[in-house]
């Protein structure tokens, strides 16, 4: 078993879903249903994947479970990409910084699964 609050890439994931609720604020209330929805789940999984594997019983358990919230930080890098790409908020270069916020938690997770 892993401490999951002495991993800076739970930390870091934990930051960036706190973010990504801020930015949901400045997206219109008719996509509450659509992509606020998926990116705010998305966000919530990255960090929530990585305290669960790191409470599981085998670092075989633990590399599933990020690969489980690496998964999640591609798919929330996707939605970012998507709600640019769709003018769904005026804050392009709020989301530009949480894309690359995703880039680094990926890497993170890549990095940190090899050396276990």
């Amino acid at each position: 078993m892993h401490k999951v609050d002495d991993l800076i890439v739970w930390k870091k994931s934990i930051q960036l879903a706190k973010e990504i609720y801020v930015l949901c604020s400045k997206i219109p209330d008719n996509e509450k249903f659509g992509i606020i929805f998926q990116i705010k789940r998305s966000s919530v999984s990255i960090p929530s994947n990585i305290a669960e594997g790191a409470g599981r019983n085998s670092n075989k358990e633990f590399k599933h479970f990020l690969g489980i919230a690496n998964g999640s930080c591609y798919e929330l890098q996707t939605q970012l990409i998507l709600i640019k790409e769709l003018n769904l908020t005026d804050s392009i270069s709020e989301i530009d910084i949480l894309i690359e916020q995703c880039v680094e938690i990926q890497k993170m997770i890549y990095s940190f699964k090899s050396k276990i």
